[in-house]
């Protein structure tokens, strides 16, 4: 039965994370926002977004942040949605987020994770589709 089902790998999808000082939680602290964007000719349908962070802190004790779900009936073609905002307190710890969508009847799925520490300023690279500097993951 499962080998029936058709896997297509996922592509022209991928969740930036942005330097936004309208994000930012307390005053005199940066601000960071989530994007998912969608780099396709053609719509994503029925979106859900799954986030959390997991990891250890240095004296080996398990962190788990809570599950978050986002869902967008419709991101339209060459576009961007905000998922959520996030700490930067958080950024020491593997920040997932699985994404799964429809295309016609054809669902897709993928996890994209940013791996601890790999969001900072020196990682920034200019998104055309948001048009300033984030944190990719394709």
């Amino acid at each position: 039965m499962k080998e029936h089902i058709t896997f297509d790998p996922v592509e022209g999808v991928s969740i930036a994370v942005v330097p936004d000082d309208d994000a930012a939680t307390e005053e005199g602290k940066a601000g960071w926002q989530v994007y998912l964007l969608n780099h396709n000719a053609f719509p994503l349908q029925n979106v859900i977004v799954s986030s959390n962070g997991y990891g250890t802190k240095e004296d080996g004790e398990v962190v788990r942040t809570s599950t978050l779900r986002h869902v967008f009936v419709e991101v339209a073609p060459h576009s961007v949605v905000a998922i959520e905002p996030i700490d930067p307190e958080l950024f020491h710890l593997n920040n997932q987020y699985w994404v799964s969508y429809y295309r016609g009847t054809q669902i897709f799925d993928k996890k994209f994770i940013f791996v601890p520490d790999s969001i900072v300023a020196a990682n920034l690279i200019p998104i055309a589709l948001l048009g300033r500097p984030g944190v990719l993951h394709s």
